[in-house]
């Protein structure tokens, strides 16, 4: 008798069938254990994504630094001194520290309403102040135009490049921005580019594709700022920590604009590389959790499967004891148990794989990807979570028909046959 063979498909499947409710209710006990394990790791795998999604934009080895208020007396200066970073730290910065990659000033003002105007639309957006090589730390796509070059920052040109969505709002659909003029703030500057970052993060209140970026060089003029720059972005070399860099400049800001070097509160920072490991280390921790809590729901129902089994053996016992007197060999009779408890757990877990796949689809589909979710995005599971998944199920359903297979096994034939 072979494995596959129709005649013992059709015994498998009359045992199965002569207790329809029994079977229904342990069969659904592996469904809703693996749909279960299916939704939670879908969902992890979700809020992983959103997280790397969000952040993706972004140069994993790049931290902001920037000036806030001093709280410790130092150098006959009083707590609560607000000072600015300038032009000239950031020679010394360069200067001083050869693990920084690349560094670019930033200055955002504060946004006041109907900032933007083009014709007779008006609009508010975010503007930045920015060097060119800022586009290597917060990547972006260019739809059209050029970025802020160096000439730009030398002769401190007027003009800006402006988001996509910035584009939208103040012109018409058939017509090109590009080599416009726009007034902001009451200044008009040349449109040479239009952009939009590849990142969730806001900086500075607002995403790049809601933003404008001039030359930094040109707004300090024009809005009298002298040579005060708000922050800093900075990327560290290959292979060096972005932490170490951040140290150092922070002991360098302190140390030139006499700063106590224990003050913690007089220069803010955000570490993009530590907030990567952080969520690193806590998705890891999450998808061990889940597998856990999963595989604990699916072993119950494993374990309904191995007593619906035992109770199939014992009731089957007659049977068993008659194939014995007829010689039937051991394996024979192993073979179908298992092949019984495999059947019946595939039959349970592979749909209940199928529609964990379909319900976390139809989420993303109608509901996720409407949603301005950041920390949420295509809550999949991947092909080889499936494969695993498929993979427990098999062995489980094993381990399930193999207790009642033993059990069998030693069944006596004379014994059996005097059962009543």
């Amino acid at each position: 008798m072979g494995l596959f063979d129709l005649d013992r498909i059709e015994e498998i499947w009359i045992t199965i069938s002569r207790n329809k409710l029994r079977s229904f209710l342990t069969a659904f006990g592996v469904l809703w254990g693996i749909f279960m394990l299916t939704i939670m790791t879908g969902t992890g795998n979700g809020l992983k994504r959103g997280f790397i999604h969000g952040i993706d934009g972004f140069a994993g080895n790049s931290c902001f630094l920037g000036s806030s208020v001093t709280s410790i007396p130092y150098h006959g200066f009083q707590k609560g001194r607000r000072w600015y970073i300038h032009n000239r730290d950031l020679k010394i910065l360069t200067d001083s520290i050869p693990d920084i990659d690349l560094l670019s000033p930033m200055l955002i003002l504060p946004v006041l309403p109907n900032n933007v105007v083009f014709g007779e639309r008006s609009a508010t957006f975010s503007v930045r102040g920015i060097y060119p090589n800022y586009e290597e730390i917060e990547r972006q796509h260019l739809t059209g135009g050029r970025f802020v070059n160096e000439l730009d920052i030398e002769q401190k040109r007027k003009v800006c490049v402006i988001g996509t969505k910035v584009e939208e709002e103040l012109f018409p659909p058939n017509e090109s921005s590009l080599g416009q003029n726009v007034r902001i703030d009451g200044i008009y500057y040349q449109v040479i580019g239009v952009t939009y970052g590849i990142s969730d993060i806001t900086v500075g209140d607002s995403k790049l594709e809601s933003s404008i970026l001039l030359p930094l060089t040109t707004m300090q003029q024009i809005n009298n700022q002298g040579d005060i720059i708000y922050a800093i972005a900075v990327t560290s070399k290959n292979k060096i920590p972005v932490s170490r860099v951040e140290k150092q400049i922070t002991e360098v800001l302190k140390r030139t604009n006499y700063i106590h070097p224990d003050d913690m509160r007089a220069i803010w920072s955000i570490n993009l590389e530590e907030e990567f490991n952080l969520f690193t280390n806590l998705f890891a921790g999450i998808d061990v959790l889940i597998w856990i809590i999963g595989s604990g729901t699916l072993i119950a129902g494993i374990v309904g499967i191995c007593n619906i089994m035992l109770v199939t053996v014992r009731e089957r016992t007659r049977e068993i004891g008659i194939r014995r007197a007829l010689g039937a060999n051991p394996r024979s009779i192993i073979s179908q148990i298992l092949m019984e408890s495999l059947v019946l757990t595939s039959m349970a877990g592979i749909p209940g794989l199928c529609l964990g796949v379909y319900v976390l689809y139809f989420a993303d589909k109608y509901w996720i990807q409407t949603l301005d979710n950041v920390f949420f995005y295509k809550p999949m599971i991947t092909f080889g979570a499936a494969i695993t998944s498929i993979t427990i199920l098999i062995i489980c359903g094993l381990l399930a028909g193999s207790i009642p297979a033993s059990r069998a096994l030693r069944i006596k034939a004379i014994d059996a046959i005097r059962e009543e």
